[in-house]
């Protein structure tokens, strides 16, 4: 079967970050419609994902999968995260991507600036069916063979100008979280699991941090930094207004 059969079209997004360029393409991927957010760089540009680790490559993407291509993609995970890129047209060793079941018409894009400093938070999401609260709720998957399920429902792509180190990257995972769950906890989301609770996201979020390469590296995005506080603004206002437009 042919992984790809035509490009179907594409639509730019805008954001103010010179030299990284974001873009839905609209394509048939096994006889499915698909459609990709794919940021582009300049140049390669350092990232870390919470779906594939730390690496250093000129693309990042957040792709919908309809349900036709569930049962394939689960089963087949490996080949999945292998062909997509390629029907693409880009080496699968030159992307880092999220997969999730929320189309990218619902992609909300928000962003925040200080001075010369400007972050971009990209995200889709989608709380209706695993809303979850840390903590509180359990869960039947136990992972032994490296595959638990990687569809994500909330989706972060975290784009900034500045340079971070690979201590910001990773403490930046910190504060978008918070900012998640204060979005969750300001739309009262309940869990799916116990609904008396407020969820704190759901059970198979995921982000990627994309670092600039503005000035000196930045060494902490914690809680009292204007840095923290751009990446926390970005990322409450985009993930509320991503489960406004998907869950209604």
């Amino acid at each position: 079967m042919k992984e790809i059969s035509e490009k179907l079209s594409e639509r730019k997004i805008k954001t103010s970050l010179d030299k990284m360029h974001a873009k839905i393409i609209y394509y048939l991927f096994r006889e499915s419609k698909v459609n990709t957010l794919l940021v582009s760089f300049d140049e390669k540009c350092r990232v870390l994902s919470t779906l594939d680790g730390y690496n250093e490559v000129p693309y990042v993407a957040n792709t919908y999968t309809p349900p036709t291509l569930e049962d394939y993609m689960m089963k087949n995970l490996d080949e999945f995260k292998r062909n997509l890129p390629l029907a693409l047209g880009i080496d699968p060793k030159e992307i880092s991507f999220l997969i999730t079941a929320v189309d990218m018409d619902d992609l909300a894009v928000c962003e925040q600036s200080y001075e010369e400093f400007k972050v971009c938070c990209l995200a889709t999401a989608g709380a209706k069916e695993n809303a979850m609260r840390a903590g509180v709720d359990v869960t039947r998957y136990v992972e032994r063979d490296g595959h638990v399920g990687s569809i994500g429902t909330v989706n972060l792509i975290l784009l900034t100008n500045a340079t971070l180190s690979e201590a910001a990257m990773a403490r930046a995972i910190i504060t978008a979280t918070e900012a998640k769950t204060a979005a969750f906890q300001d739309l009262d989301v309940r869990s799916t699991y116990a609904p008396r609770y407020q969820a704190t996201g759901t059970g198979t979020d995921n982000m990627v941090i994309v670092s600039g390469k503005m000035g000196k590296p930045l060494h902490v995005t914690s809680g009292h930094t204007k840095m923290s506080e751009l990446i926390a603004f970005a990322t409450k206002s985009a993930v509320t207004l991503a489960l406004e437009k998907h869950d209604k």
